[in-house]
């Protein structure tokens, strides 16, 4: 995982849920590449078939809210979402994604200054979010440096596996 990337915007809103981005009637796979194919199709139809690698993915409050489902880090981080950036995030799901390695940055309310299609460089290092369309510039907490390891590693147990 690069700590500088760029993508452009995939924007959902508050109390987006783990049913949300991967609906129960798929989770009888643990295939990633079969889980990005549904994923946030409930709400967004468009999204498995029109994401790129590299894109980001951008929530309001509470992202990842409701069961405790590892597949849904996993369906986010397969369809090529690089990093996703909300105002909060459930614990469950920002631990789920921390070991799944799927970076995660909480910016609060500036959040709303983010829209879909729009273009971000973020710094994973840094917490430095660069909205590329609008020439604004956020702040998130950076993750904890054993926490970016974890993420380029591509996950806990590959990280384990390193450190081995």
């Amino acid at each position: 995982m690069a700590e500088k990337l760029e993508g452009k915007v995939w924007r959902y809103g508050d109390n987006i849920d783990t049913d949300v981005i991967i609906p129960a009637r798929y989770l009888n796979s643990f295939d990633p590449k079969e889980l990005a194919s549904h994923c946030m199709v409930d709400i967004d139809e468009t999204f498995a078939t029109n994401v790129q690698a590299g894109d980001i993915m951008v929530g309001g409050k509470n992202f990842g809210c409701g069961s405790s489902r590892e597949h849904a880090p996993v369906a986010i981080k397969a369809s090529g979402i690089t990093v996703v950036i909300a105002a909060s995030f459930a614990r469950i799901f920002y631990r789920n994604s921390i070991n799944t390695g799927l970076p995660l940055l909480e910016i609060g309310d500036d959040v709303e200054k983010i829209h879909a299609n729009d273009k971000l460089r973020v710094d994973i290092s840094t917490g430095t979010i660069e909205n590329l369309t609008t020439g604004d510039t956020f702040h998130a907490v950076p993750l904890p440096g054993f926490v970016q390891e974890i993420a380029k590693a591509g996950g806990l147990i590959n990280y384990i596996k390193q450190k081995g």
